[in-house]
């Protein structure tokens, strides 16, 4: 049997990482575009999933768009809550008659 086909515990080597640099230029332009409104989220989809994206820039949209992700989530969670606290002050001021 072949000493590589042989399953030793390891994760698979991983191949090598790319050896271009995003330079400064470019990384300024990349966060001037994701300053504007609506086209930051639309420049994250294109970064984290298109195919000629490099690596470091698709990683960094995909953190980008989990974090929004997650924030978006605790916004929704927080308007349930103050609506839910506001429709029931309301409604318990309707009751007591004021």
């Amino acid at each position: 049997m072949d000493y590589n086909s042989q399953n030793t515990g390891y994760p698979p080597a991983q191949p090598d990482a790319p050896t271009s640099i995003i330079s400064v230029k470019e990384w300024m332009l990349t966060l001037l575009l994701l300053f504007i409104p609506i086209v930051n989220l639309v420049m994250l989809f294109v970064w984290a999933f298109g195919g000629d994206t490099h690596p470091t820039k698709a990683n960094y949209a995909k953190a980008g768009l989990l974090w929004a992700a997650i924030i978006i989530v605790i916004y929704i969670i927080i308007f349930i809550v103050f609506g839910a606290a506001f429709f029931a002050s309301v409604n318990n001021m309707e009751r007591s008659g004021y």
